[in-house]
C-alpha cells in the first residue's frame, strides 16, 4: 500500500496523519507536545520540534499498522513567521522567535517609518506586525550581534523541517508571503526591504528558494530514510504555513470564510488574484495551490477561553455550558488581547472588561471570553470583505475551537449562518491534511488543485443562528468596537507596556 503522511508542526504540538494515494482512508495518525511558549518573548528551539516530530511519526505508523517502507512521500506544514537562523554548518544559532513574540515591535515600527506602509502593503500584499520575520531579523541584528555574525541562512519552522528531511534550503509561496520580504504577486524575494533591515549581504545566498504547489523538495536524505525507517527516494513537498495547509485540507474554495480558533485565531478566504489592503487589516499572503490566501489574524483566540477556564476553576466542557447559559445582552464586552494583539497591530495592548456590575455572573464571564475571541474574528470579515473579498458561501469552523460547543453556537448567533465543520472521521485535523494532500500531488504527479477538489472532506452543520439573536448581535459588535478601539491600552498596561 502507497502511503502519504502529513505533518502539521504548531505552536503547541506536532500532528502526523497518514493517508493512502487516493486520500479517502485516514490510516492514523501520531501527536507530541511542544514545549509551551508564551508572548510577548516567545520562543522554541527547532530541537524540540525535531523531537516531537519523529515521536509523532512513530506513533502514527504505529496506530496505522503500516511499514515505514510503505511510505511514498512527506509533506511538512508548520506554524509561520518564525525565525530560525543557521550558521554555515547548517547548525541552529539560537531559538527559533515565534510568531507571537512581540518583542520586536520597536523595529518594526523604524522599519514602518522607513519603508512607508503604503509602500510595504502594494510591494508584499501585507502590512507587516511584530509576527512578521523581517522584524525579528531586525531585533537579532540589534540585539546579538555576535551570534547574527554568524548568520548564514534563514529558515523558517516549516523550512528547517524540510531541510532537516531533504537536505534542501527552500521554503514555498505561502510561507514567503509572510515574511515582510517577498512578493508572491511578483515571485520575487524584496531584498531592498532585508538591506534597510539588517544591512547589505549575498541575500540570494542566504534566503531559500522558493518552490510552486506542484513541486518536491526533493527525495529524502539517506541517513534520514535510515533513521526513520524509511525507504529510499520517499519524496519531500514543499510544505506551507499552517492556515494555508488548511484550507487545501478543508478544500476551500471562492466565496467560503474560515475560522479557525486555535492558539492564534485566524479567518480567511480564497482568492484567484492578488490582495492588497492599504488598511493594513488584511494579509494578502499566497496559498498553497497557486491562488491566494487573504486572511486576518489575531494572537488571542482559544488561549483567552482556556485562561478563563483556569479563572474560574472549570474544564472546557464546563465552561462552554456556562457560556451558552448566559444572556448575551448582559455579558460584559471584552477585547481579549491579553498578550498584544497583531491585528490590530497593538504588541503593547493589555486586556479589557467592560460593562461588569455586582450582578455579573460566572457565566457572564464565560461568555464574554468566548465572545472576544469570535468578535474580533467577525471583525476581521468585515475587513475581508472591505477589500472586496466576497465571504458569501460557506461558514467554516476548525481548529481546537472547531470542537467547542460554546465557539460553534456563538459564532453561528453572531454571523446569523450555519456553521460547518468538516466530518471529524475524515478531516479532524485540516492542516495535517492538508500537507497530506501536497504530498499525494508530489507522488502521483496530479496537480495539486485537482487534487484538492478529489479529496474535499464531507462537512456537516453544527450549529444554526437562534432566534432573536439580529439585534443582539449588532449590539455586540458596536460594544465591541468602542472598547477595541479605545486608544488607552498602552498607558494602562502594567508598568506602562510591554
Amino acid at each position: 500500500m502507497a502511503v502519504v503522511a502529513g505533518v502539521d508542526s504548531s505552536t503547541q504540538s506536532c500532528k502526523v496523519e497518514l493517508r493512502d494515494l487516493d486520500g479517502a482512508l485516514l490510516l492514523g495518525t501520531g501527536t507530541a507536545a511542544h514545549p509551551p511558549a508564551f508572548g510577548p518573548r516567545s520562543e522554541q528551539h527547532p530541537a524540540d520540534w525535531w523531537e516531537a516530530f519523529e515521536l509523532a511519526f512513530a506513533r502514527a505508523i504505529e496506530a496505522a499498522g503500516v511499514r515505514g517502507t510503505d511510505i511514498a512521500a512527506i509533506s511538512v506544514a508548520a506554524q509561520c513567521h518564525g525565525l530560525v537562523p543557521l550558521d554555515a554548518e547548517g547548525t541552529v544559532i539560537r531559538p527559533a522567535k515565534l510568531w507571537n513574540d512581540t518583542t520586536s515591535a520597536p523595529q518594526l515600527d523604524r522599519l514602518r517609518e522607513q519603508i512607508g506602509p503604503e509602500t510595504w502593503i502594494k510591494a508584499v500584499g501585507s502590512l507587516p506586525t511584530a509576527a512578521f520575520t523581517l522584524s525579528k531579523l531586525a531585533w537579532f541584528a540589534e540585539n546579538e550581534p555576535d551570534g547574527f555574525a554568524r548568520l548564514s541562512r534563514i529558515c523558517l519552522p516549516h523550512d528547517w523541517l524540510t531541510l532537516r528531511l531533504s537536505g534542501r534550503h527552500v521554503t514555498d509561496r505561502s510561507e514567503a508571503s509572510g515574511t515582510g520580504y517577498y512578493s508572491c504577486a511578483q515571485g520575487r524575494y524584496r531584498t531592498d526591504f532585508l538591506a534597510l533591515a539588517v544591512g547589505r549581504r549575498d541575500w540570494a545566498a542566504t534566503v531559500p528558494d522558493v518552490l510552486g504547489p506542484d513541486d518536491a523538495a526533493g527525495t529524502i536524505t539517506p541517513p534520514m530514510a535510515e533513521r526513520l525507517g524509511l525507504r529510499a527516494g520517499v519524496l519531500i513537498g514543499a510544505g506551507g504555513g499552517d492556515q494555508h495547509a488548511a484550507a487545501l485540507g478543508l478544500a476551500v474554495e471562492p466565496g467560503d470564510i474560515v475560522y479557525a480558533i486555535g492558539t492564534s485565531g485566524v479567518v480567511f478566504a480564497a482568492a484567484r488574484e492578488p490582495v492588497f489592503d492599504l488598511t493594513g487589516m488584511v494579509d494578502g499572503v499566497a496559498d498553497m495551490s497557486g491562488g491566494y490566501l487573504p486572511l486576518v489574524s489575531t494572537l488571542n483566540a482559544a488561549r483567552v477561553t482556556d485562561w478563563m477556564a483556569g479563572i474560574l476553576g472549570v474544564d472546557q466542557a464546563q465552561l462552554a455550558k456556562m457560556a451558552l447559559s448566559a444572556d448575551p445582552g448582559r455579558a460584559p464586552t471584552m477585547a481579549a488581547f491579553l498578550d498584544g494583539e497583531r491585528k490590530p497591530d497593538r504588541p503593547t495592548a493589555t486586556g479589557l472588561l467592560a460593562g461588569f456590575t455586582s450582578a455579573t455572573t460566572r457565566e457572564d464571564l464565560a461568555r464574554a471570553a468566548h465572545d472576544g475571541v469570535v468578535l474580533g474574528l467577525l471583525r476581521g470579515e468585515a475587513c475581508l470583505n472591505a477589500a472586496g473579498i466576497a465571504t458569501d458561501g460557506r461558514v467554516l469552523l476548525t481548529a481546537g475551537g472547531a470542537r467547542s460547543p460554546a465557539y460553534r453556537q456563538i459564532l453561528a448567533d453572531l454571523t446569523g449562518r450555519e456553521i460547518l465543520v468538516a466530518d471529524p472521521k475524515d478531516a479532524d485535523e485540516a492542516t495535517a491534511r492538508g500537507a497530506a494532500v501536497q504530498a499525494a500531488a508530489v507522488a502521483t504527479g496530479v496537480p495539486i488543485r485537482e487534487l484538492q477538489r478529489t479529496w474535499a472532506p464531507r462537512t456537516q452543520a453544527v450549529a444554526e443562528p437562534r432566534p432573536g439573536t439580529e439585534q443582539v448581535r449588532a449590539e455586540l459588535l458596536g460594544r465591541y468596537r468602542t472598547l477595541a478601539d479605545w486608544t488607552a491600552f498602552d498607558a494602562i498596561s502594567p508598568g506602562g507596556g510591554r
